[in-house]
């Protein structure tokens, strides 16, 4: 068994897949690092909700981020982000 902290640390993490609207914003992150009007154009809704949720995602190393002169782009973490919406779409559609 692994230790506490760490089964915290996880079920922190699935937590924040518990919202869709961050789980659509790692969708469209699938393709292609987006700013934050781009997302919000996307998905419909304010820069202001996008940057929030961006902040959450950020926070639990879902997504990083690099400076452009004013922008600022997104994009998934790493790999292993990638795996876990996979893996989650295939268990729902199975």
């Amino acid at each position: 068994m692994p230790p506490d902290s760490a089964l915290y640390m996880l079920s922190e993490l699935f937590k924040v897949f518990g919202d869709p609207t961050r789980v659509k914003i790692l969708y469209v992150l699938l393709e292609s690092e987006l700013c934050v009007c781009d997302i919000a154009q996307l998905l419909g809704l304010t820069q202001t909700a996008v940057s929030h949720q961006l902040r959450v995602l950020k926070n639990s190393k879902l997504v990083k981020f690099r400076r452009e002169g004013k922008s600022v782009f997104y994009s998934l973490a790493d790999d292993h982000v990638h795996s876990i919406i996979a893996q989650g779409l295939e268990h729902v559609n199975e």
